[in-house]
């Protein structure tokens, strides 16, 4: 199978495409510029994997949450190749591909209980905890590799950094965890100091990694995942553009005008 992967719900932008067991990979980080820099690393990573977009036979694109802009940019790529292609999309959080990520880059044990934080600006975050000792199965020897959305607890909502922190002291009272994404970069003041609260790989994983999008969703087909057809696919904003908000916030608040009362 050939499959693609898009990622620019950060500051980071790449696509990756795994073709017979290897996996080409390019991104950008930093810039802003996902609209601009997206095609290009798409056309590279097919170069290096010897084929065309006509020969892609799956999509996988990050859908948040992250930057409106760079989501835009990523999951509407996705949804015109996956039209113009005749296949769907495999569509996976910014959350969960960090927590893969995670996993692979600290392995099973320190990766026990993993908490990934993105940076939602405005001094909000996105984040999710993960509990993957929990969701651990033996089989044939080796332990079958543990899907992140089976073991997720999420916040749908944006936290501010200290709901975060206060989240981070009730789940470290119970075990180490590990904290990654670059929200945990930005506000790392706030989680050093913190018993049971480990972000040592913080620096080193800011960002969804392409690569990780392709194997997450390379396996979620495996078992039986159905990709969402293009035309539906839609991003995990959570919350309305910084535009909107601006708007909101420096518009005239409006006021019912008087009555005159016999």
């Amino acid at each position: 199978m050939n499959l693609l992967a898009i990622e620019t719900a950060t500051d980071l932008v790449g696509a990756a495409l795994w073709r017979d067991g290897t996996v080409a990979e390019r991104s950008h980080l930093g810039g802003r510029a996902h609209g601009e820099l997206l095609a290009p690393l798409i056309e590279e990573v097919c170069a290096l994997s010897g084929c065309t977009l006509d020969d892609v036979d799956a999509l996988a694109v990050d859908i948040g949450p992250g930057l409106f802009t760079g989501l835009r940019v990523g999951v509407a790529t996705a949804k015109a190749l996956g039209q113009a292609l005749g296949v769907g999309v495999i569509g996976v959080t910014s959350l969960d591909i960090l927590a893969a990520g995670a996993l692979d880059a600290a392995g099973p044990e320190r990766a026990a209980r993993v908490v990934t934080v993105v940076d939602a600006r405005r001094r909000e975050v996105f984040a999710a905890a993960y509990d993957f000792a929990a969701g651990a199965v033996e089989g044939d020897g080796d332990d079958r590799p543990v899907d992140p959305a089976d073991v997720r607890d999420d916040r749908s909502e944006a936290l501010a950094p200290g709901e975060l922190v206060a989240w981070l002291d009730e789940l470290s009272a119970a075990g180490p965890v590990l904290v990654v994404g670059d929200g945990a970069v930005r506000y790392l003041d706030l989680m050093v100091p913190r018993a049971g609260v480990d972000a040592g790989l913080a620096g080193e994983l800011t960002s969804p990694s392409p690569a990780t999008l392709a194997r997450l969703a390379l396996r979620r087909l495996a078992a039986g995942a159905v990709p969402t057809p293009a035309v539906d696919l839609a991003p995990d904003y959570r919350r309305h553009a910084d535009a909107r908000i601006n708007w909101e916030e420096r518009a005239p608040q409006r006021t019912t005008p008087p009555t005159d009362r016999p």
